[in-house]
């Protein structure tokens, strides 16, 4: 089980949590990634190394601890009406804010994180935990809903294909034509195995 999975809210944890994130942000900003230590995040966030060797192990996983944080939503996903214009916002929204600079290098962060950290699937998470917002808002209006796998496979996944490899057409025109195909009759998505 990893350190995460058993900090609990406030404490001494968070407080520390909060200030070598707080670390982390401000040093990129002034000295850049390439001049990022562990000594260094840890002079400045207040704590000893050993504590953020203990806690995230080495920088790697730091820095994609600190982009898992960075890279959860602010809010709830606008209401717009309808499914269909709820998910063509919320695409448009996620395609913007995933393919800038800052969006793509946490998104590559969040994946150097180790397996056992779980930081890509929080990530994952977060759009899970999206569209289950925007279905079940759709479903109280009566509206048919695909289920997350669906959304996930045939919407979030292209978006981030695109999004790190090739981000030169994410328009919405794009995004909606992804919207367009999650919510068509059509056969069903094969189910993944556990």
């Amino acid at each position: 089980m990893s350190a995460r999975a058993t900090t609990r809210p406030g404490g001494r944890s968070a407080r520390v949590q909060q200030s070598v994130h707080q670390a982390v942000r401000d040093l990129e900003a002034e000295v850049g990634r390439d001049a990022l230590t562990v000594p260094l995040i840890a002079a400045r966030a207040g704590v000893t190394p050993s504590t953020v060797y203990r806690r995230w192990g080495d920088l790697r996983e730091l820095l994609s601890d600190v982009a898992v944080e960075r890279l959860r939503p602010d809010a709830a996903p606008a209401d717009h009406g309808g499914l269909r214009a709820d998910l063509e916002a919320w695409a448009v929204q996620f395609a913007e804010e995933m393919s800038s600079t800052a969006g793509r290098t946490y998104i590559r962060d969040a994946l150097l994180g180790g397996p056992g950290q779980g930081n890509a699937v929080r990530c994952s998470d977060y759009a899970v935990e999206q569209l289950k917002a925007i279905g079940v808002r759709a479903a109280g209006r009566g509206e048919g809903v695909p289920d997350v796998e669906t959304l996930l496979d045939v919407l979030v996944a292209p978006l981030m294909y695109r999004i790190l490899f090739r981000p030169s057409d994410l328009s919405a025109a794009y995004t909606d034509h992804l919207v367009a195909a999650a919510l068509s009759p059509g056969p069903a998505t094969p189910q993944a195995k556990s």
